[in-house]
């Protein structure tokens, strides 16, 4: 499918800060049909017992994917969520390259909500989330925030032209 354009990253963001020794590390990207994916791979830093990765860092990459689905829409809007709902289907392994697809669902004035499941390569689903979002401004949800750059690096550019969504 074709990708429409890289997302910018943060510095300190767990899951995609380009600069937290701790992170994730992802890359999103808007595709055509309006969903976002999410290219990375978990680390042994992010295990739970041997060769599983955390839920919690399950939990936070469909979290920040759904959230950033909605930019595929209107990168003007913001949010926090309110509720997640998770599904564990398999053990999601570390060392291993996986992508998170997310879409938005629905959208109002006053919140947004989506889903969003972490595949292999393959296609195989591994976990999979429902969330609600309420909509705030940038600086509702950061006060010390003055706009988009000071919560988002610009980031630099990808050569990615499509990613296989299976």
């Amino acid at each position: 499918m074709k990708v429409l354009k890289k997302q910018a990253n943060s510095k300190d963001c767990f899951v995609c800060g380009t600069e937290n020794p701790y992170g994730i590390h992802a890359n999103f990207y808007n595709m055509e049909d309006l969903s976002c994916v999410a290219l990375f791979q978990f680390d042994s830093k992010h295990q739970s017992y041997p060769e599983r990765t955390h839920g919690g860092n399950i939990t936070s990459i469909i979290d920040e994917t759904i959230g950033r689905a909605v930019w595929c829409i209107d990168e003007n809007i913001w949010g926090c969520t309110i509720k997640l709902n998770m599904q564990y289907k398999k053990p999601v392994p570390y060392e291993t390259p996986l992508m998170c697809v997310g879409k938005i669902e629905k959208l109002t004035n006053i919140t947004f909500s989506g889903w969003g499941e972490i595949r292999t390569l393959e296609g195989e689903v591994l976990a999979r989330g429902d969330a609600l979002y309420m909509r705030l401004s940038p600086q509702q949800i950061s006060p010390n925030a003055n706009d988009y750059d000071l919560i988002m690096n610009q980031g630099e550019e990808s050569d990615i032209q499509e990613i296989d969504i299976r």
